[in-house]
């Protein structure tokens, strides 16, 4: 086990905020192809003459298996390290993106379904980059380190932002060439410039030794269900959201205009997320993730309203995307240091993973809740409520974690 704060261990890592910020970027990409079908979701569903319930399976599906991949993925990542698999990440996704495209032209939800199954690969990038950003910084600075990793969540506001306005003005099967050309690029400069820490050392261990060792972690089911809420949350809004502000403001809000609200959401959880990481480094992950979660039940209760459309509706979705951007630099803050070193990229993809699956059950339960003769998802909106308000509970009774706080948990969660 290596001291962190030894001079020669100083010295192996010098260049590490390069290589985080070098695998944001790809993250960044990864989220962008990750995201793709949910802000055209409105000319799909008119040109293939989609119901709500056919809605939500297509917006749902990347989520799933974006989600349940990141098990894996997190896994191969302690054995193969970031560079290999950040370089596997985007390349294995190109194909999906283009079978995405060809969907679109030919007009065929079950296509469209099974192209978006296939483009959860692209989800799984961020089970790569956790561990990997945490190689390169000792334990009291891994909040941070993760926190900037987070950054890369941005992509989700690009897509929303970029997708529809590219899709008009370049045209829809060009958008998708762009962005797989986009991916190979980023594959390429990942592969010749992104380099694994000098203090990383490949486990050997099983793939299902690995995660069930993981699974068999406190820790684990504790950080797993807290970033259900606060991961989970945002990749749902991310997802719905245009579909929600078209559908309860359809007289205000069109594609474009919901594309740009959805990338204002992601870019203030993307700003909160390294700060959340900052803080609980300072002060300790479970204060941070007690303040995200009370923001979040409590904007989501004002949501539920549906206030009409303006600056309120604006600033109450742009301050529940922080709360949720809080929580998410929290809760890994929290799982560095109470996990063990050998188990830090098993226990990320299963928290990921959990993260992934909160994301992928609000667009559903969303659908079957609506009612057309309101116009109304509040039920979805008060079941938000009250799963947050018990996570409230569940977090104020956890033992916090405070990075690099002597030998105890923070020591056992040193990487090699």
């Amino acid at each position: 086990m290596l001291a962190a704060t030894a001079p020669s261990t100083r010295t192996e890592l010098r260049g590490q905020l390069g290589q985080v910020l070098l695998a944001t970027l790809a993250s960044t990409v990864g989220f962008w192809a990750w995201m793709v079908i949910a802000p055209l979701q409105k000319t799909y569903a008119t040109e293939l003459g989609l119901d709500e319930g056919q809605i939500s399976l297509m917006l749902a599906t990347p989520v799933l298996v974006g989600a349940l991949g990141r098990v894996v993925v997190g896994a191969f990542t302690d054995r193969f390290g970031g560079r290999k698999m950040f370089t596997f990440v985007l390349l294995g996704s190109v194909p999906a993106v283009l079978l995405v495209a060809l969907a679109g032209e030919l007009k065929s939800f079950p296509l469209l379904v099974v192209a978006g199954f296939y483009l959860g690969v692209a989800g799984t990038i961020f089970a790569v980059g956790v561990p990997f950003s945490s190689a390169w910084y000792e334990p009291s600075k891994r909040g941070f380190a993760t926190g900037v990793f987070g950054v890369g969540m941005i992509g989700t506001a690009i897509s929303a932002f970029a997708t529809p306005r590219l899709a008009e003005s370049i045209g829809y099967l060009p958008t998708h060439l762009l962005l797989a050309a986009i991916m190979v690029a980023m594959a390429v400069v990942v592969w010749f410039f992104l380099r694994d820490s000098p203090v990383w050392e490949p486990s050997r261990q099983r793939l299902i030794p690995k995660v069930m060792g993981a699974l068999r972690l406190r820790v684990t089911w504790e950080m797993s269900f807290l970033y259900a809420i606060v991961f989970g949350g945002f990749v749902a809004f991310s997802t719905f959201l245009p579909k929600y502000l078209t559908t309860i403001y359809p007289d205000d809000v069109d594609p474009v205009g919901a594309g740009t609200r959805t990338a204002l959401f992601a870019a203030a959880a993307v700003v909160a997320r390294p700060i959340g990481g900052v803080l609980s480094d300072k002060v300790g992950p479970k204060i941070i993730s007690l303040i995200s979660l009370a923001g979040i039940v409590s904007l989501a209760y004002v949501v539920g309203q549906q206030p009409p459309e303006g600056i309120l509706t604006g600033a109450t979705f742009i301050a529940m995307a922080a709360a949720m951007g809080l929580g998410m630099g929290a809760v890994f803050a929290w799982v560095g240091p109470s996990t063990p070193k050998d188990k830090v990229g098993a226990v990320t993809g299963v928290v990921a993973a959990a993260g992934g699956l909160g994301g992928y059950f609000p667009p559903l339960v969303m659908g079957a809740t609506y009612n057309p003769e309101t116009m109304s998802y509040s039920l979805g909106l008060w079941l938000l409520v009250l799963v947050g308000a018990f996570a409230l509970v569940v977090a104020g009774m956890l033992r916090d974690a405070r990075p690099g706080a002597g030998d105890g948990a923070a020591s056992s969660a040193r990487l090699q």
